[in-house]
């Protein structure tokens, strides 16, 4: 599957990461239709590889388009192997490769990922860690696909329009299918969110920080909104987007989950305007030019790319509207997760905690200059940058949390100029 957190691969990269000669397909994709021995296939390679590791397999999953019930694929059996430490290649390459198995591809700087082909089945069977952040990448899309067939037939005719092309490395095509796949999983990780909607409602309900921390950053930079239209993106639950309605706003919240729609109109709808919408797309129902006011509380740090979401909000914005917007700090997330490289765009993998239950969750994190070059070359002008303190409410209902954003940046807050 195409990596969501790097360029597009260039020739170097493809040909440094084979571990030979890395092959030249100059052609275009043969692509086979749905064989129902795929399933099986695999589970012959999954016996065969768990008796030569044993514990060391922690997981072995069937991922891919083969996975797929119904879905055309190039006839390969791709498998996700998870060992102990996939950088530990004493520890598995040496059996692997006495049972006939061939280690093809080695790259130590993303997810610590191998590939391996088979003795007799034409498979690629992908290495990683157990914190690699691909497994939930894999899962998600499969799964998806699995499940909605509207999703499975956009994907495979952007498959089929894609093999029909002539491309120099087979990895070329796999990068031109990524916006897809994004898509679909950016779907796939909404309707999530619909599975907790309530849970999350009730969260931002209790929350101290919610209450005393970001909302009121968002809504100081956003000034005053009395007889404004505010469009609040990313929405949620709608606090948010109630706490500027009750400042005189005329409100409109999107957000990608149904669910957390549904939970915004029984909530809020007296005060306010909740739409299903995916940012990453074009808000069609929005008219150019018709709002004045923008607000993303932390929404786009779930983004890979932004330029379309910031284009799409230019396009709504009033000449001289306001776009104001939070993200993780940069600084403080590269400290916490311990990264080398803080200049490195990275997709993280994180758990939301919702009392008893912990959600997964991934984002991005991308260097301070990252940001300000996306904003600006959006044709945003940025005249406030703030690092916000506490409301003093805080040190009562929650000391600990008071100390810490007291002492270390939490959120970074935005506000551009249309």
């Amino acid at each position: 599957m195409p990596k969501p957190d790097r360029d597009d691969y260039t020739e170097e990269d493809i040909t440094s990461a084979w571990v030979d000669q890395a092959p030249v397909l100059n052609s275009t994709v043969t692509l086979a239709e749905y064989d129902p021995e795929w399933p099986e296939l695999f589970e012959r390679e999954a016996k065969r590889v768990r008796g030569i590791l044993g514990e060391r397999a922690l997981v072995l999953e069937h991922v891919g388009s083969t996975s797929v019930p119904g879905l055309c694929a190039k006839p390969i059996i791709d498998i996700m192997l998870i060992v102990p430490d996939s950088d530990d290649e004493d520890s598995y390459v040496p059996p692997l490769e006495a049972a006939g198995y061939k280690l093809t591809i080695r790259e130590p700087d993303w997810e610590k990922h191998r590939c391996f082909k088979g003795p007799d089945t034409n498979i690629n069977l992908h290495v990683y860690s157990p914190d690699n952040g691909q497994t939930e990448r894999y899962r998600l899309f499969r799964d998806r696909l699995i499940a909605h067939e509207d999703e499975r037939k956009l994907y495979e005719a952007k498959k089929r329009e894609l093999a029909a092309r002539t491309w120099k490395y087979i990895q070329h095509y796999a990068d031109a299918k990524t916006e897809v796949i994004d898509e679909i999983i950016e779907r796939a990780r909404a309707a999530q969110y619909d599975g907790f909607s309530r849970l999350y409602a009730a969260h931002a309900e209790s929350s101290s920080t919610n209450a005393h921390y970001d909302r009121p950053a968002i809504v100081e930079l956003a000034g005053d909104v009395a007889g404004k239209r505010v469009l609040d993106v990313g929405c949620a639950a709608g606090h948010l987007s109630a706490l500027l309605a009750a400042k005189g706003a005329d409100v409109l919240g999107v957000d990608a989950s149904k669910g957390m729609v549904a939970v915004a109109r029984e909530k809020f709808g007296a005060v306010a305007r909740f739409e299903t919408a995916d940012v990453s797309r074009p808000l069609t129902f929005v008219e150019d030019g018709s709002i004045d006011v923008i607000t993303a509380s932390l929404v786009l740090h779930y983004l890979k790319e932004w330029a379309p979401a910031l284009a799409e909000f230019r396009r709504v914005l009033k000449p001289g509207g306001i776009l104001v917007f939070s993200v993780h700090h940069p600084g403080e997330d590269w400290r916490w997760f311990g990264k080398e490289n803080y200049f490195q765009l990275e997709l993280l993998d994180d758990e939301f905690p919702l009392g008893e239950h912990k959600q997964k969750v991934q984002f991005y994190r991308r260097p301070l200059s990252w940001t300000f070059g996306a904003v600006r070359d959006a044709g945003f002008a940025v005249d406030r940058l703030v690092e916000p303190m506490p409301e003093e409410a805080l040190a009562e209902s929650d000391p600990r949390w008071y100390a810490n954003l007291r002492t270390k940046p939490r959120f970074l807050y935005f506000r551009a100029v249309n």
